[in-house]
């Protein structure tokens, strides 16, 4: 009975309404807290950092609401030393005040790689070390040599370069190969539609060297597609190892390649068997 008193008196209900009131303003002192620590609502845009420097996002700025941290640099030889090519968050991100963005710059000097060995390798053999270490293949030169497709020698500027050489990655590396003990003709590869890198593979896995290019729409090569041949595309003739092919490239972007395909068959060429007998341009070792 004491109890069910108690709580009819004023002073039950005065200190009460005390402690609540006590217990909200704590209550909002936390979540005021909290918002102040975290930064609750300050919500800033990232910006588009693409071709400056550290010190010019700096002068800016952009460090008093940024924390700006360089993970990796890349080489570019046609962009600005230390400039930035790549940034996460990307540009256009909601963030909060004081959040770390990760920068991918230009190199003050171009990456190296060693010179491999191709001396005796073959031509499939060394185009895939050269891949593989990021240098480029430049001419396939033919001279007398008893394995056919073997490498005689690598050069770069028409001068022998040896092992272990310090290189310019993606630098131009000339093969001079092996003819092989008899003349071997080669067939025209199937190369319509196919885009700039993958055509200069494949003939040179055909022994085939890149001639002369024409790009008829456009400067950006990246949607260029071959769209002609000189030599014509499924020709019956046979070529010269090391015969230069003339290549025309269209925008994939004007062209559709895959209706522009249809008036192609790859499987109707016809190599005139006479010519090709004994004519293996597998490699001989």
């Amino acid at each position: 009975m004491g109890f069910f008193y108690f709580l009819g008196q004023r002073k039950f209900y005065l200190h009460f309404f005390i402690a609540i009131g006590i217990s909200l303003v704590l209550l909002w002192v936390v979540v005021k807290s909290m918002d102040i620590f975290t930064q609750h609502g300050d919500v800033y845009i990232v910006p588009d950092f693409n071709g400056y420097s550290l010190d010019q996002l700096n002068e800016k700025g952009y460090d008093e609401y940024f924390t700006f941290e360089i993970i990796d640099s890349v080489y570019f030889k046609a962009k600005d030393k230390g400039t930035v090519v790549l940034q996460h968050p990307l540009s256009g991100s909601r963030v909060k005040q004081g959040r770390h963005v990760y920068l991918t710059i230009v190199a003050q000097s171009p990456e190296k790689v060693l010179m491999p060995n191709l001396r005796n390798l073959s031509l499939r053999q060394a185009l895939v070390t050269l891949e593989s270490n990021e240098l480029i293949v430049g001419k396939l030169d033919y001279v007398q040599y008893f394995a056919r497709n073997a490498v005689v020698d690598q050069l770069i500027n028409d001068e022998p370069v040896e092992a272990d050489t310090e290189l310019i990655k993606g630098s131009v590396i000339d093969l001079v190969l092996g003819k092989g003990e008899m003349t071997v003709m080669v067939p025209m590869p199937f190369l319509i539609a196919l885009k700039q890198s993958d055509v200069r593979m494949k003939l040179h896995l055909s022994s085939l060297n890149v001639g002369r290019e024409y790009f008829l729409d456009d400067v950006d090569t990246s949607h260029a597609r071959v769209y002609k041949t000189d030599p014509e595309t499924l020709t019956e003739e046979l070529l010269y190892m090391g015969q230069p092919v003339n290549i025309w490239y269209r925008s994939d972007e004007l062209i559709d390649f895959q209706e522009y395909l249809l008036q192609f068959d790859p499987d109707s060429i016809a190599v005139n068997p006479d010519k090709y007998e004994n004519n293996n341009i597998e490699d001989e070792f």
